[in-house]
């Protein structure tokens, strides 16, 4: 049974979807506010964790900011009608996904699954010859989908699983061009609709991370108006 952690400062939110959560099978913990979540997080950390931006102690981007320096756990943001800004930079900081409020509860439902569906299929999307081995060597680059581990020049990065999916994607084939689209139905399920922005900010969190590990890291290249390529070096 896969635990969802729901944190948002509405009560009528906490109660409506952890009743329909449940009863799609899941564990529901909810907190409401990040502090009390983030406490709880210490001690054992959700499948699935989904926030709320605007909440009082600790809003969601805090939240998010403090789990991602220990955790990889996938993030769904709950934003506001239009916060178009809070959508972006919560997916540079390294949210997964967003929904935006009002939303359906069967569209959060087959988001959450979307996410599990990903973490869980993500080790067995090699498809190169160091598939046998698990293990995808491209230059400096070396990805064992199976422990979720990434090197580059021996120094490990850490990737959230849609940031795992596109670096795995793009490099699988070196050289060639991704689409946007290629690349959304790699890192997405077909139920969940992302537009080009959404790809975008996951590929600028992704070299951000990665030139966090080497100053002078080049290998994913973008062609404007057509998407983006790993060059191996």
């Amino acid at each position: 049974m896969s635990r969802i952690a729901l944190v948002d400062d509405d009560r009528n939110i906490l109660t409506s979807v952890s009743m329909t959560l449940e009863a799609e099978g899941f564990e529901v913990e909810t907190y409401s506010d990040g502090q009390a979540a983030l406490e709880a997080f210490t001690k054992q950390m959700p499948d699935v964790a989904v926030l709320d931006i605007k909440m009082p102690r600790m809003d969601g981007m805090d939240l998010l900011q403090r789990l991602r320096q220990k955790s990889q756990v996938p993030v769904i943001f709950l934003t506001s009608k239009d916060d178009e800004i809070d959508e972006v930079l919560g997916l540079r900081m390294g949210a997964d996904d967003y929904v935006k409020k009002p939303f359906s509860q069967r569209l959060l439902v087959e988001r959450i699954r979307a996410l599990l569906r990903r973490s869980e299929t993500a080790p067995v999307e090699v498809t190169d010859p160091e598939a046998e081995g698990r293990v995808l060597v491209r230059g400096h680059l070396v990805m064992d989908p199976l422990r979720h581990a990434v090197k580059w020049k021996g120094r490990d990065v850490s990737l959230t699983v849609t940031e795992f999916l596109l670096l795995q994607a793009l490099a699988q084939r070196p050289g060639f061009v991704k689409s946007r689209d290629q690349l959304m139905d790699v890192a997405y399920d077909d139920q969940v609709y992302v537009d080009d922005r959404t790809i975008d900010s996951h590929i600028k969190r992704l070299r951000k991370k990665m030139r966090a590990a080497d100053d002078d890291f080049s290998a994913i290249e973008t062609l404007y108006g057509i998407g983006y390529r790993y060059n191996e070096e």
